[in-house]
């Protein structure tokens, strides 16, 4: 089966009130501005004008520039200061272009615009458009485009691209040097208080705490073992900044088969600290199954991933 490929014009053209809001260049003879670009290489360069912090010219060949195809049409180039340049972030700056031709008989500007944003550097200052309107339709009195003898307009908007300056760079560590942690709590039957902590450890350059309340939590109706891992320190998480943890979390059987088992996979967040389960083994079957010999109660943690995240700017 053969293959094909479209050719997709990123060129738009549509009409609108508005004028140019970067410059305009009015002439009040486009004969007279055609016979003096035979001097200056068929083209005419505005002043400098000021747009986005940086300087630029507006260029109109009024006979087409024959070097880019444009012969026969009006062609129209914007070009940047090269001492802008020197000034720009990693020295290039970013654009959209978008040029302007007057019509009188519409009482409107005809935009033209390459959607596709430029990139200008010390090798390519200059960027346009060779075939904006054929020169025969622009200068036929009846179109609009010259009016009032021999008047006309051009124009541009250039919306220059701020530099990336915020961005975020998400990593996920898989591979965690020892990615168990275990917590034994002795006495299970004789534990008075709703809720204790384990110890702090460390996974993913990340302190983090497990809390177990061995009646169950608010949710748990005091039928179940309710287990949780949070995040150690309240100030670990600035706002809108989340950590992913991937996670085992069990509760060991003494004879060390038939753990009771829950998947951990969550984003752990400023208002979200904690992530668990209010009925992570009912208490009747942890007093079954789950207690050794010496009423202790085993729990484990084996992490499989932690997400790390880069920000600038660094919040």
């Amino acid at each position: 089966m053969g293959s094909s490929s479209e050719v997709v014009s990123t060129i738009v053209k549509k009409w609108r009130e508005h004028p140019p809001s970067s410059y305009s260049l009015k002439v009040d003879s486009f004969k007279q501005l055609e016979k003096s670009t035979s001097f200056t290489d068929d083209k005419y360069q505005s002043r400098h004008f000021s747009s986005g912090g940086y300087n630029w010219k507006l260029i109109v060949y009024p006979k087409g520039n024959e070097k880019d195809n444009g012969k026969g049409f009006i062609s129209m180039y914007i070009e940047i200061d090269s001492e802008s340049l020197i000034s720009a972030p990693q020295h290039e700056v970013f654009a959209e272009l978008i040029f302007f031709v007057y019509n009188k008989k519409e009482n409107k500007y005809l935009t033209i615009q390459d959607v596709e944003v430029k990139r200008f550097n010390a090798l390519k200052t200059v960027w346009g458009l060779q075939q904006v309107l054929p020169f025969d339709s622009f200068n036929n009195p009846e179109n609009g485009y010259v009016f009032e003898g021999d008047q006309c307009e051009f124009g541009v908007n250039v919306i220059v691209h701020s530099p990336l300056t915020k961005w975020e760079i998400l990593s996920f560590n898989e591979k965690l040097q020892n990615p168990k942690f275990s917590w034994t709590v002795k006495n299970f039957s004789q534990l008075k208080e709703d809720k204790y902590t384990s110890n702090r450890f460390s996974m993913g350059a990340i302190q983090w705490v497990l809390w177990l309340y061995p009646k169950g939590d608010s949710r748990a109706d005091g039928k179940w073992l309710s287990l949780f891992l949070l995040l150690a320190d309240s100030k670990t998480l600035k706002v809108d900044e989340k950590i992913l943890a991937q996670a085992n979390l069990r509760v060991l059987h003494p004879l060390g088969s038939n753990h009771s088992e829950h998947k951990l996979n969550h984003w752990h967040e400023k208002n979200h600290m904690a992530w668990g389960w209010a009925q992570f083994l009912s208490l009747a079957e942890l007093r079954k199954s789950y207690l050794d010999s010496e009423d202790s109660l085993t729990v484990e943690i084996e992490f499989q991933a932690v997400s790390s995240t880069k920000y600038s700017p660094i919040i």
